[in-house]
């Protein structure tokens, strides 16, 4: 129904704009300034009579930290934010304590993973760029009777702008469209003309932080299967994907912003059941599909997409909360934590990936 005195055209307009502007203003103070990702250019190592030194070339300054395994023997490195752009392969191991070098995605980052003959001793430090060298991580590794490597503490290295970047890349993805109109609001305003209005306006504010690109899934009325959008944002090289939605509610008192991210096993609540279930229709995916591992060994395929996708939601979750937290200083929020269920938009195993439900556009589902 119209407010009184004004036009459906006037109070639809207004539900748009209500909708566009308190989702930007959440997501605005949530971005992280300034951030940059780094690259692995290069990998070089020696080994001398007391240990092996491994340094890593880096394009930018990282963090990263170490941990060990045992059963059989591995050292851990996780490098936060930072690409591999070197083909570990290339590494003559020799007659060295290192069996095998692998590596997969892990969040935003990359681990990198050796496999080792047995316990190691390990020490590690981060060199900022000095003449022709850029930045460097170090990790001299020496044999060692006890198993135990004791991890480095994250270091940051100040940026040094005579090496260049990539931009961090943000793929935003208006929900529905084309023969999928999505909800429909009291006044006839369609969910995909909405939720596009807002990613058009997103991707603009987003772009104006330097270090960001942004991608749209679509930029017009155009139908983007589920399992499609996914992968566009995997062809941009996404480093964080937002799936925008303003849907119906599942029942009448249902009202506010909420955000979501990928649950591994159940919806934490009806609500997000409800709307995964509505959202995924019969376009399931799988998300063994999403990473190309079909080269790799079955178990070791496993181990690295069970170790991506749990590091990919939990980073998601810390994406959620901080735009949570914003959006709380706005406007009322449906869920005061970030729901989780199994959104098949969201199934990307090294992408982190929210779904952000900016308002409810209608009240026409459960009663």
């Amino acid at each position: 129904m119209a407010e009184k005195g004004l036009s459906p055209k006037t109070v639809n307009e207004m539900h748009r704009r209500s909708l566009l502007n308190l989702f930007l203003a959440g997501f605005a103070f949530a971005l992280p300034l300034g951030l940059q990702a780094a690259q692995v250019l290069n990998v070089r190592l020696w080994n001398t009579d007391d240990k092996l030194r491994l340094v890593l070339d880096l394009s930018g300054p990282a963090q990263y930290k170490t941990f060990s395994l045992t059963a059989p023997d591995r050292l851990i490195l996780d490098l936060m934010g930072t690409s591999l752009a070197f083909d570990l392969s290339k590494l003559q191991l020799g007659n060295m304590p290192i069996r095998a070098i692998r590596s997969g995605p892990q969040g935003t980052g990359t681990r990198i993973v050796l496999d080792l003959i047995g316990p190691v001793q390990l020490n590690t430090f981060m060199l900022a760029p000095e003449q022709a060298q850029g930045h460097r991580l170090v990790l001299d590794i020496s044999n060692s009777a006890s198993p135990a490597i004791q991890p480095a503490a994250p270091q940051v290295v100040l940026n040094d702008s005579a090496h260049p970047k990539r931009d961090i890349i943000v793929v935003v993805d208006p929900g529905h469209g084309g023969k999928d109109p999505g909800a429909v609001g009291a006044n006839g305003e369609r969910e995909k003309d909405v939720v596009l209005s807002i990613a058009r306006q997103l991707a603009k504010r987003i772009e104006r932080e330097k270090g960001f690109t942004v991608r749209l899934v679509r930029d017009s009325d155009v139908y983007v299967p589920l399992r499609k959008r996914v992968e566009i944002a995997r062809q941009h090289n996404a480093d964080i994907f937002i799936s925008i939605h303003a849907d119906a509610a599942p029942r009448r008192t249902a009202s506010g912003a909420s955000i979501y991210a990928l649950s591994e096993g159940g919806a934490t609540s009806t609500t997000a059941r409800w709307l995964a279930q509505k959202e995924n229709g019969a376009e399931l995916l799988g998300t063994t599909k999403s990473l190309a591992l079909k080269d790799k060994d079955p178990m070791l395929a496993g181990v690295i997409l069970d170790m991506s996708m749990s590091a990919t939601v939990a980073t998601s979750l810390e994406l959620g909360h901080s735009v949570l937290r914003s959006l709380a200083g706005i406007t009322t929020l449906h869920q005061k934590r970030v729901e989780q269920a199994g959104f098949a938009v969201l199934k990307s195993p090294d992408v982190p990936s929210i779904l952000v439900e900016t308002g409810f556009i209608s009240k026409d589902g459960l009663k």
